[in-house]
Order: structure tokens, then C-alpha cells, then sequence
């Protein structure tokens, strides 16, 4: 894809004028850096920052069998969402493969707004739209009539009510507020491990927005940061850690699979909860030297036995962290490996997860 055909953001002359790095992502043209990744992951562990998200993609349904279908279509229990709720799930093929992984909020009309991760958003529609045969439900790409600003951190909360003409919603539920004069969804959801709140809003208020964010002392942070901090708290990234050739049970995502339902490819992950799996995916840690990278060798003595999925250095925890798929009788927290990074060999140890927390 050339430069000319890169996707642009309603904020993109924000990061600009920001001084934001701009790189490929997902079709777009996004901010990776602006200050630099670890003053970003710092004033997010800190204080406050915020993304911009709005190539995040956007589905709506509705109609009257509009649970009952997103029942059939995702993987969680759909019927326990209450109205202003949200509920994490994965998007499955008929084998059991994740397609992606997903946030649903229920509004009290009775339709759900589903946000799918960018690079995946033709194909998560394709999907919905075919499980819909059957099922009277419309399904809509809202994404072109939406942007979406994650703030997040210790602060993020303080910074969004002082512009803000109502109260915030509480962890995994959603309110409709004004925010810096603009209509929004707010949705007590993020990427980061820390408190605060994704603002969902039309395009033409996203600027103002952005801007009344940064008067109120809220960092601009790019991909960079997201990266970073979404594995220390090894919050899975599509594409990396999971995907169509992987099982949620694989990937440590059955909490949120409820195959009773009967969603679609819950057969397949039903199996492989019962008869478990060659492999699962583990959070680790190096012990000396050395920042692993998606696609090393994960080793024991001389013998292959993973591949690193995602990888860094932490800037929490001063060391290289990662995530990758291993022999499932290799995943128990404390087991010791080597990790390959360009052909040096890094030891490490299997961690429990989340990698990092506030205790730390």
C-alpha cells in the first residue's frame, strides 16, 4: 500500500501539528510516537494519555432479533449484558479460529455497537453479515461516522470530567455525556491496564475534543506506548498473539467463551477445552540481558519448543517481556527457557500473568 492510499484519521493534522511520528498501520496512517515511547508509557502509568483509536472498527446491530443473533455470532454470553454494559468476546470461525476479538455495548433501545480491531474490520462485517442470514437484524458499518479517543491512566478520569457535563461511567459500562460540547459515548473500556475511558463521537468533534483533552493535561501518546503497555498486562494483540490458526482455549481466552450458547465455532472450542491443546500461550520474562521479538525461538536446551509472539522492553519493569505459544506442559509459571533473539540465546522464565500490576 503506497502513501497516497494510507487511511487518515479526523486527527490527523492533531498529531501533525503534535510533532507525531506518522507510520502504516492497518491501512492507516497513524501516530507511533510523539515525545517518545517511554515519556508516553510514563505519563499513561503515571498521570494521563490518550490515543487516538478511531481506525477501530465500528459495527452496529439492530432489530428485534439482535441478541439472539449476536448470541449466535460471538463468543460470550450475550444475554447477560445489561443495558449501558460492555462485554469482551472473541469472533470465531466454524473451526474455532479467532477471527478477532471484540467490545460489545448494549444501549437501552436494544441495539449493540461492536468495535473490532482496524485490520480486521472488512472481514469481521463479512462475517456478522453472513451469520445474520436467517435472523432479523441489521447490520451497519458505522465506522466511517466515528472517531474514538482512548484516555487512560491514574489521572484520565479527573481530566475527562473537568470537560465533561456529567458523571463518568464505571468500569465496563457505557454513558451518553458531553464532552467538550460534543455528543459522546462514553465507555469505561481501554487497552492499558489502567483506569479511564474510551470517548466515542462523531468526526466533527473529535478535534475539539482532542484539544480540550490536551488543555486539561492529557499526554498525546502513539502505537508505541499502546504496544508497550498492553503487554505488560498481557492483554492480547490480533495478528500476534492470536488468530485464525489459533483456539481461544490456546490463547487463555475460554473466560470468555460460553460454547452453551451454541455461537458459532463453539463446537470446536467446546473440544478443545475438554481434550486441552499442544500449546498455550505464555507471558514470560528475561532474566539478564537481551528484548525478544515476535517470531524468536522459544527454546529448552537445544530443542524448539515455542515461538515468542510479542515481545519488548518494559518500561515498568526495566527488562525485555513477552508473550508466546509453548508446549502446554511448558506454560506453568516458573519454568525456565531461553529465548533466540537474533541468535543469541536470552534466558528466561515462564510468568504469571498479568507481567505487570501496581504492587510491582
Amino acid at each position: 500500500m503506497t502513501a497516497d492510499e494510507l487511511r487518515r484519521t479526523p486527527l490527523y493534522d492533531e498529531h501533525v501539528a503534535a510533532g507525531g511520528r506518522m507510520v502504516p498501520f492497518a491501512g492507516w496512517e497513524m501516530p507511533v510516537q510523539y515525545e517518545g515511547v517511554a515519556a508516553e508509557h510514563a505519563a499513561v502509568r503515571e498521570r494521563a494519555g490518550m490515543f487516538d483509536v478511531s481506525h477501530m472498527g465500528q459495527i452496529g446491530t439492530s432489530g428485534p432479533d439482535a441478541e439472539r443473533f449476536l448470541q449466535f455470532a460471538v463468543s460470550n454470553d450475550v444475554s447477560k449484558l445489561a443495558a449501558g454494559g460492555a462485554q469482551y468476546s472473541c469472533l470465531c470461525a466454524d473451526d474455532g479460529g479467532i477471527l478477532d476479538d471484540l467490545f460489545s455495548y448494549l444501549f437501552a433501545d436494544g441495539s449493540y455497537l461492536t468495535v473490532s480491531n482496524a485490520a480486521n474490520h472488512e472481514g469481521d462485517l463479512a462475517r456478522l453479515r453472513t451469520l445474520a442470514g436467517g435472523f432479523d437484524v441489521a447490520v451497519a458499518d458505522l465506522a466511517p461516522e466515528h472517531s474514538m479517543i482512548a484516555v487512560q491512566g491514574p489521572a484520565a478520569r479527573d481530566a475527562v470530567t473537568a470537560v465533561t457535563d456529567g458523571e463518568l461511567p464505571s468500569r465496563m459500562h457505557t454513558a451518553s455525556l458531553e464532552v467538550a460540547g460534543a455528543p459522546a459515548l462514553v465507555c469505561g473500556t481501554g487497552y492499558t491496564g489502567e483506569d479511564g475511558v474510551e470517548i466515542i463521537l462523531g468526526n466533527d468533534g473529535a478535534a475539539g475534543v482532542w484539544r480540550a483533552l490536551r488543555e486539561a493535561g492529557v499526554t498525546p501518546c502513539g502505537l508505541g506506548a499502546r504496544d508497550t503497555l498492553r503487554l505488560e498486562v498481557c492483554f492480547h494483540l490480533h495478528g500476534n498473539d492470536m488468530g485464525p490458526d489459533r483456539n481461544p482455549i490456546e490463547a487463555g481466552l475460554g473466560w470468555c467463551c460460553r460454547e452453551e450458547t451454541g455461537f458459532a465455532g463453539s463446537e470446536a472450542v467446546a473440544a478443545a477445552r475438554a481434550e486441552g491443546t499442544a500449546e498455550r500461550l505464555a507471558a514470560f520474562a528475561i532474566t539478564g540481558r537481551g528484548i525478544p521479538r515476535q517470531g524468536n525461538p522459544i527454546l529448552l536446551g537445544e530443542e524448539p519448543v515455542g515461538t515468542v509472539t510479542s515481545g519488548t522492553f518494559s518500561p515498568s519493569l526495566g527488562f525485555g517481556i513477552g508473550m508466546g505459544y509453548v508446549r502446554s506442559g511448558l506454560a506453568e509459571p516458573g519454568t525456565e527457557v531461553e529465548i533466540d533473539v537474533r541468535g543469541r540465546r536470552r534466558s528466561a522464565e515462564i510468568r504469571k500473568k498479568p507481567l505487570y500490576a501496581k504492587s510491582n
